[in-house]
């Protein structure tokens, strides 16, 4: 076919929710878009929606079914991927928005085809397993640059500015740099708290993205985020059903307390959309819409690799795990509800705790240590993970970047920020004085509803492990050391000692006449 008219900034591919937020978002910071979709009228239903992106649409020349904004933004339609990359100018940036897996390489391997560079750029948005971007960095390098980029914020987030997690060779970051920072939301300087609403990439402020590190840094990155997700996700869930079921509170007043919870320490994305969920009826029975939805959590994937990879690496997530493990646990709906009319649960139970202020700011003081203990975990695990992969992290800069955008956007990331700008090495927030504080103080509160809950048979195991953590991590001495005899025992695994340098190990030849002897 005859040569296309290389008009676009940048392209688009796969037109799902994302991709079309990301695209308009795109388009409203100037930038004019060429997008293509597997299915050409989803490009063409797209394209014919948003009018207003494309006021004078009309065929390039040359390019038979391209059809292009003729504004200063706008979009740019392609029927195949080899209209899309004419359209591009070069060097080109190109977006790849499609479902983890095979899909993205079968996407690289069409682009190739279609005739981009060596120096073009392909940016993997979606939820990619990291190890994938530093296979795939490697293998189609000398064909094309590819680039790995976390994506966090939902559907308004990608409209309005998400939180962007860039991973992969650092030139072509500055090549990427100014859409990434244009089209992210943005945070006030000084007060960390974004602006203009949930996510608004059109104001001043800081951008909510920066450079995570090379090959598959920027998706690992990601994936600790949606882990730390699951957990926030879990604690709240905890934190209603104890207001519940011990405070015996309908939903449109936990709704409210947790509205008043957003004023405070616990300010965040998730606290705000709970109140707004438990406020809500449902519009079919008038119920509280949260009664009538059935207590099964679905998962897609990154929660579990977050488990799977600090289990690989001996960071004790648990929270995070817990929270997994809780959303499979929902999962068994059925054999649960037969569970629950054969198997007792305690027999004698606290009295439900009274209406009023004192259990309400007991719970809140739990969500909060809580909650720090999962941050701390998710820290951890990336610092592991900095060592595992040679990454060099920043942090403090991680933290600035998930104030504004993300899912897990809160208020005391800046706090986080601000103990990483104190101590860049700080092993765990647990250590940092802020939240050493912050745990002093509420600590009572959070034993009290953890025991309450226990007593009560009301599970809470993403509260309880977080206790245990905290526990765990302030003990000097831990029961390891029997774990480590028996270890020796059955298996001569051998063990250190406490009068002996560390790195130097002993064995005994365990002489109980009872334990089998091997033949020499």
């Amino acid at each position: 076919m005859p040569a296309t008219q290389s008009t676009a900034d940048v392209g688009l591919i796969g037109l799902g929710v994302m991709g079309k937020n990301l695209v308009l978002n795109m388009a409203d910071h100037g930038y004019r878009v060429a997008v293509y979709n597997r299915t050409t009228a989803v490009t063409n239903e797209f394209i014919a929606e948003n009018k207003e992106k494309s006021p004078h649409p009309s065929p390039l020349p040359g390019g038979e079914g391209i059809r292009e904004a003729q504004n200063s933004g706008g979009l740019v339609g392609c029927e195949t991927l080899e209209q899309f990359v004419a359209a591009i100018k070069p060097p080109r940036v190109m977006i790849v928005l499609v479902k983890a897996g095979p899909a993205v390489d079968a996407v690289c391997g069409q682009l190739i085809e279609a005739g981009v560079q060596p120096n073009d750029i392909v940016v993997d948005g979606g939820n990619s397993l990291w190890t994938d971007t530093i296979r795939r960095e490697k293998e189609y390098r000398g064909r094309l640059t590819f680039f790995g980029s976390g994506v966090s914020g939902g559907e308004v987030g990608a409209r309005y500015g998400p939180s962007l997690m860039p991973g992969g060779d650092e030139r072509a970051w500055e090549r990427l740099k100014p859409i990434w920072e244009s089209i992210a939301a943005k945070v006030d300087a000084r007060s960390g708290k974004p602006q203009e609403g949930v996510a608004d990439s059109n104001s001043g402020g800081e951008p909510c993205t920066a450079y995570i590190g090379p090959n598959g840094a920027g998706h690992y990155v990601k994936m600790v985020h949606n882990g730390i997700e699951y957990a926030d996700m879990q604690l709240i869930a905890e934190a209603y059903h104890l207001l519940r079921t011990q405070s015996q509170l309908a939903p449109k007043q936990i709704g409210d307390i947790f509205t008043q919870w957003n004023e405070g320490e616990l300010a965040s994305y998730l606290i705000e959309i709970t109140a707004d969920i438990l406020r809500q009826d449902d519009p079919v029975t008038g119920q509280p819409l949260v009664d009538v939805i059935l207590d099964k959590a679905g998962m897609k994937g990154t929660g579990t690799w977050t488990a799977i990879n600090a289990l690989e690496l001996g960071v004790p997530s648990v929270s995070i795990t817990e929270a997994v493990f809780a959303r499979g646990m929902s999962g068994l709906k059925d054999e649960r509800v037969a569970a629950s009319k054969v198997l007792a649960g305690p027999t004698e139970t606290p009295a439900p705790a009274e209406k009023g202020e004192g259990f309400e700011e007991a719970v809140r003081d739990a969500l909060y240590c809580s909650k720090i203990c999962a941050y701390a975990q998710g820290f951890q695990l990336m610092a592991a993970a900095q060592s595992q992969y040679d990454w060099k992290l920043n942090f403090g800069e991680i933290a600035r970047i998930w104030r504004g955008g993300c899912i897990i956007r809160a208020a005391f990331l800046q706090k986080i920020t601000d103990a990483y700008e104190r101590d860049a090495n700080l092993a765990n927030l647990l250590l940092d004085s802020f939240f050493r504080g912050e745990i002093a103080k509420r600590q009572a509160a959070w034993r009290r509803v953890v025991s309450h809950a226990a007593l009560s048979g009301i599970p809470t195991p993403a509260f309880s492990s977080a206790l245990a953590y905290y526990d765990a991590y302030r003990t000097a001495t831990l029961p390891a050391n029997l774990i480590q005899a028996q270890r020796d025992y059955f298996g001569a695994h051998t063990y250190e000692r406490v009068d002996q340098p560390r790195g130097k190990f002993f064995h005994l030849e365990w002489t109980d006449p009872n334990r089998p002897q091997l033949e020499s």
